[in-house]
């Protein structure tokens, strides 16, 4: 599993679906660049059971991140054409009606791979010399936070059953912007509106003062 904080999130251009019901065919996060940070998260699969209440928690706080200048973009393994049926399946029937933020289609598995979040490895056959890959060929539940520059600044990985925290989410925006803004490091469990402190000694000593 890659680290990609600090460096350049990989380059795609692939199809996608936006705005709910309008399949793209050439979509790229270089489009924001210079323009507003990203969370760009990966997911298994359309139509199954953790994803669906993700993807739908990430629509409910959609607001929180449009008004802090940052898009949010989903990606799996599907094609456009299964994103535009899911899209389109009310919500009591599996589907994520309603939402409208970009869905990647990484039908090739390369965005995963790249990302370092594609679950399973291509194992060699020392017979033959062929590969075959090992493991479920989806995306483990990764998030990268990517600044307007095109860094990642955080990222985080959770296996396939266990759902993440978009409020979390949140949070590091908040505590990048924070910093970008004011030069400040922010600390344990820090949220908005809370005192950041000085990359310094001094600084350390006296927030565990107060």
């Amino acid at each position: 599993m890659q680290v990609l904080v600090g460096k350049k999130a990989p380059l795609f251009n692939a199809s996608a679906v936006v705005n709910g019901n309008q399949i793209v065919d050439s979509f790229s996060l270089d489009q924001y660049v210079g323009k507003k940070e990203v969370v760009f998260f990966f997911y298994p699969l359309d139509f199954t059971f953790v994803c669906p209440t993700e993807l739908i928690a990430f629509q409910d706080k959609l607001a929180e991140f449009e008004k802090r200048n940052v898009a949010v973009v989903g990606c799996s393994i599907d094609s456009e054409f299964s994103h535009f049926a899911w899209l389109q399946t009310d919500r009591n029937k599996g589907g994520i009606s309603g939402v409208n933020y970009p869905l990647v289609a990484d039908v090739s598995k390369t965005i995963s791979k790249n990302f370092g979040v594609l679950a399973g490895s291509e194992v060699k056959d020392e017979n033959s010399g062929s590969y075959a890959f090992n493991g479920a060929a989806v995306a483990y539940r990764g998030l990268f936070l990517i600044d307007k520059e095109g860094l990642v600044r955080h990222q985080v990985i959770n296996d396939l059953p266990l759902g993440r925290s978009i409020d979390e989410a949140i949070r590091m925006v908040d505590a990048l912007q924070h910093f970008e803004q004011h030069g400040e490091v922010c600390p344990a469990n820090w949220k908005e509106g809370e005192d950041a402190m000085q990359a310094t000694q001094e600084g350390v000593a006296e927030y565990l003062s107060k």
